[in-house]
């Protein structure tokens, strides 16, 4: 049953949800005392990470606000959605971009003619709604979100002290980062398409000022990147809201998703939908976009890949899945995501900057989770939920790690981490960890997978794709995780210093996400079911902690308890270990009395380095981009073809 309700407790939770961060984002730009601002910073986290909570028990609900301070509530919207696209048209005066100036000109001219010359219906649906899977986005956002907004506090002061800058430009990056808080929580949770395109554009323009924070050459070329791309997908989307309305009558999402055979009417502002969600996950060949983000600050990566910016497109495709079960466009989509998914795989085993890792993994898990989305099945929904959150809290944790090694290291090649539990013990330990909960079991990214591959398992083209990038996902984490374990050790531990902060972002990830994999079943049972609701049937069944379906069981919990005592044996090992004595290889040529030095040909001094294949002959940026962008804009054609 879905609880309406306009005046009770209800109302209170969108305002804090998505007003309270705009108006603590505001206060942090106004306030340049630091201490102040940080109080700011930590109190606002604090309270939408327990709204988030709170949220659980009254799910589903829906809510319809007709004013805000005696305003009209649409008239509001209005503005805000013409403003927010003339600064999207300043932007590309200023930066002296044509497209980002055609395409905002464009939503601009649309958004005149949907809103002053088509009719709207006198019986709209909701205006925010908010479901298991609006609930699940929402706990990711003001959670995950909120840790990493807190590891920017210490993060951020250093980075300055190490660019020397003169003027502090926190309160404009605190600004933008709550503010992006508020963005991603109005997306997930607005059912009136108004409301959801206002909120989605609000993301891009977050994005831009993020990537672009440091004003470096560099940064605002890429930040111009992000935003004319965003934009073209932000086109995308209000073209099919002007279709949809002047085919439905109606920009209820719930109607449309659900409206059966009508929602074949539709199917071309269905696949520009898909379209504006490939764009804001940063699918092939829109990657650019997102490796380019880069160039930010790690908390904002960290923000972008886990919690926010990427997340807006698989959310929905998610959303609109049930409206094309059984179509020709499902089909596409699926080839699309799995192709996308086996292809920035490959990419990032040709890499060797840690950054930039991270960045491929994300595309092709978002890549996996689309073609989940497209197969359409009460598994691959299944898979990519569960997809959607262990990659949030696993992806943070290991930005946030490699944002601390660099700072320390300063570099983010991950050949110059090898051995570095030896200089940052805790922190490389947790890296591994991350790391770990890519590829292993119990953890819930493994069980995504392995949910994705059964319910790919009746289609070829999907099965060998995932299979593949499958294998190449284990291929580069296992060989960053040995880089980082790489070198002997005797001797104690001398743990690295790091602000409070810092420890505290990072080890509540790192729990947070061995606590979730090891009560997935019960996640399932809580949340997932309840996200599936009558579009698809239960698909597993959980007892004693193990998924069962026909197709065979992940027993997490008895995994889990294998993992514990592995973990415990492997602390006896290292308590061990203090007692050895380090012995260093053996090297060709007359020894030396240095570590890792020995005399050559001509008597020359050599010192021996270690290193990994990254294989770029094969696996290369420069070999393999422009082939993967080819046919990545075929398989785009393909799927606007689909829904022809």
């Amino acid at each position: 049953m879905i609880v309406t309700d306009r005046r009770g407790i209800m109302k209170i939770f969108p305002f804090v949800l998505i007003l309270f961060p705009i108006l603590a984002a505001l206060v942090c730009y106004m306030i340049r005392n630091h201490i102040i601002r940080n109080m700011v910073i930590l109190i606002s986290s604090v309270i939408l990470a327990v709204t988030a909570l709170l949220l659980i028990p009254r799910v589903p609900f829906d809510f319809s606000p007709e004013t805000i301070f005696g305003v009209s509530i649409h008239d509001i919207l209005k503005t805000a959605d013409f403003f927010l696209l003339f600064v999207i048209l300043y932007f590309g005066v200023r930066h002296k971009s044509l497209l980002i100036q055609m395409l905002s000109v464009f939503q601009i001219v649309l958004l005149g003619y949907l809103e002053f010359f088509m009719s709207r219906p006198t019986a709209a649906g909701p205006i925010f709604h908010c479901d298991s899977l609006s609930l699940i986005m929402v706990l990711i956002i003001c959670i995950v979100g909120t840790i990493i907004c807190v590891q920017a506090i210490p993060y951020m002061k250093k980075h300055e002290e190490e660019l020397k800058t003169a003027v502090s430009q926190q309160p404009r990056f605190f600004f933008v980062m709550l503010l992006f808080l508020g963005a991603m929580n109005g997306v997930v949770l607005s059912n009136d398409m108004m409301f959801f395109y206002f909120f989605f554009e609000l993301t891009t323009v977050c994005s831009f000022l993020l990537i672009g924070h440091d004003k470096t050459e560099r940064a605002t070329r890429n930040a111009v990147r992000a935003l004319w791309m965003n934009s073209l997908g932000g086109a995308a989307f209000i073209t099919a809201m002007v279709w949809i309305l002047g085919r439905l009558e109606t920009l209820d999402m719930q109607y449309i998703i659900h409206s059966g055979s009508q929602a074949k009417l539709v199917l071309v502002p269905m696949a520009l939908l898909y379209l504006a969600a490939f764009t804001k996950s940063a699918q092939f060949p829109f990657q650019s976009w997102l490796l380019g983000a880069m160039v930010a600050p790690t908390p904002v990566s960290a923000l972008l890949h886990s919690s926010t910016m990427v997340k807006v497109g698989v959310y929905l495709a998610l959303r609109l899945a049930p409206a094309i079960k059984g179509l020709f466009l499902t089909q596409c989509i699926t080839i699309f995501g799995a192709f996308t998914f086996l292809a920035a795989a490959a990419l990032a085993v040709g890499q060797s900057n840690g950054k930039k890792v991270l960045a491929y993994s994300t595309i092709s898990n978002l890549g996996l989770i689309f073609a989940c989305a497209g197969l359409n099945t009460p598994e691959s929904i299944t898979a990519a939920v569960i997809l959607i959150i262990f990659h949030a809290v696993s992806k943070a944790l290991l930005f946030l790690c490699v944002g601390t090694i660099e700072q320390h290291i300063e570099s983010r090649n991950i050949e110059d981490m090898r051995g570095l539990y030896a200089r940052m013990p805790l922190t490389a330990l947790i890296t591994v960890m991350g790391v770990i909960t890519m590829i292993m079991p119990p953890f819930g990214l493994l069980l995504g997978k392995w949910m994705a591959m059964e319910a790919a398992s009746g289609f070829l083209a999907g099965i060998i794709m995932i299979a593949m990038g499958s294998a190449l996902t284990v291929m580069y984490w296992a060989r960053w995780a040995g880089i980082l374990m790489s070198d002997p050790f005797a001797g104690k531990f001398k743990l690295e210093r790091q602000p409070a902060l810092t420890w505290a972002a990072v080890l509540s990830l790192c729990a947070g996400i061995g606590a979730l994999s090891v009560l997935s079943p019960w996640i399932y049972q809580w949340c997932i079911i309840p996200v599936m609701g009558m579009d698809y049937p239960v698909s597993y069944t959980t007892g004693y902690g193990i998924f069962k379906n026909s197709f065979g069981t992940f027993a997490v919990l008895p995994l889990s308890i294998i993992a514990g005592v592995g973990f415990f044996i492997s602390i006896l090992a290292v308590r061990g270990a203090r007692k050895s004595r380090i012995t260093m290889p053996y090297l060709s040529g007359l020894q030396t009395t240095e570590p890792r030095v020995f005399k050559g040909p001509m008597n020359q001094l050599v010192t021996a380095e270690a290193g990994n294949y990254y294989l770029s002959s094969i696996f290369g940026e420069d070999k393999l981009t422009a082939w993967i962008n080819i046919c990545a804009i075929v398989l785009l054609t393909l799927v606007i073809g689909g829904a022809l």
